[in-house]
């Protein structure tokens, strides 16, 4: 049966709620909190969000022209996306809506202390993630030092966007929307990549999917329709992005390779912290290069964990694959998608073969935000 989207998402309020009673009888109190926050809290987002034309007249009757222009450049994002990509053309991102906060969502990762092995935990509908979510930043605070009271490493990040896979009508956000614009189109493109494809208790495939989407829609963008100075802009951008994702994959190397030496715990631990200062001091050569550019020092904010260089390993895994692929499909990008359908339908083991038939999968850490954020 076809759903409409207005019945798909009333099933999906309905089944949320109703998943949230049903732990009562299965689970403890901190499960059933945690599913009530996600609801209440993307409900609250949704209720916020009103239609982009609505939104774009407000912004200019209050003499706001930055936000009037950003909302505008969005939806012809949006429009791309649909015409040019063959993305979903939906409701997502056809509304706005201003949060007042700095992100939508934190998440909270977590690994043993002495390795790289993120945390999962199990959910309906999108299966196992490396991640849980909060709508409010004290409770992500909290749970994380929950975690480290139980001696893992956990580390909360700022997310500016997430999709609901189509469920819902994923708004525009404050949080995201003044990115420049190259990053707004990654990040658009990204999401809406989710709802064509998502495979179950697979973080590797889904996000690796969504970044090949994102990383050929942007090239696509920036050369029909941007500026030469939104596409000078980007490229300065990106290579800075470029470049701390390479002092990253460094830093996880060097840790990896020291939680697999034939040494004791306690040597494991100091040298851990020698590679976390000198990833500090790495940085900050870095910051001089880029002539002060601070775009991710509020990935330092926190004390530096196995969980900081986790959380960003696996969002490009399989990135040569996916580009591969694309380029097989001859950039047809509805047969793309559906030979990806085909390969996520197999069986894990069936899964990582055929993606590595088409490349071996990439050693590079995830696609960062200039927060430092991973992108979802």
């Amino acid at each position: 049966m076809k759903w409409r989207p207005g019945r798909r998402r009333g099933a999906a309020i309905l089944a949320a709620t109703g998943l949230a009673a049903l732990t009562v009888f299965i689970a403890g109190c901190d499960t059933v909190g945690y599913y009530a926050q996600s609801i209440g809290g993307h409900l609250g987002v949704m209720a916020q969000a009103q239609p982009l034309t609505d939104a774009i007249a407000t912004a200019r009757d209050a003499n706001d022209a930055r936000l009037a222009q950003r909302l505008a450049l969005a939806g012809k994002i949006r429009d791309f996306a649909s015409r040019e990509l063959k993305l979903p053309d939906n409701g997502s991102y056809r509304r706005y809506a201003n949060l007042h906060r700095p992100y939508v969502v934190w998440s909270v990762f977590a690994t043993p202390e002495l390795s790289m092995d993120l945390h999962k935990w199990c959910f309906p509908v999108v299966g196992c993630i490396s991640y849980r979510g909060y709508y409010a930043q004290a409770d992500a605070e909290s749970y994380a030092a929950s975690l480290r009271r139980e001696g893992l490493d956990a580390y909360v990040a700022g997310i500016p966007a997430y999709s609901t896979l189509g469920y819902f009508d994923d708004p525009l956000l404050n949080t995201f929307v003044y990115l420049p614009e190259g990053e707004l189109a990654r990040l658009v493109f990204h999401e809406l990549a989710h709802q064509v494809v998502y495979v179950r208790n697979d973080t590797a495939f889904n996000e690796s999917f969504a970044t090949a989407v994102e990383m050929a829609g942007v090239e696509r963008w920036l050369a029909e329709d941007a500026s030469a100075d939104a596409r000078a802009s980007y490229r300065q951008y990106d290579a800075r992005r470029q470049q701390f994702r390479a002092l990253l994959l460094t830093t996880r190397d060097r840790l990896f390779a020291l939680y697999h030496a034939p040494i004791d715990d306690a040597a494991k631990r100091q040298g851990k912290a020698e590679i976390f200062a000198d990833l500090r001091a790495q940085y900050a050569k870095l910051k001089v290069e880029w002539a002060g550019y601070t775009g991710y020092d509020r990935w330092f904010d926190q004390p530096l964990t196995n969980a900081h260089l986790a959380a960003v390993a696996t969002y490009q895994q399989w990135v040569p694959a996916f580009t591969a692929l694309l380029a097989q499909c001859n950039g047809d990008w509805p047969r793309f998608y559906a030979e990806v359908r085909r390969i996520g339908d197999l069986s894990p083991a069936e899964r990582d073969a055929a993606l590595r038939r088409l490349a071996p999968p990439a050693t590079s850490v995830g696609t960062l935000t200039a927060g430092g954020k991973p992108a979802d």
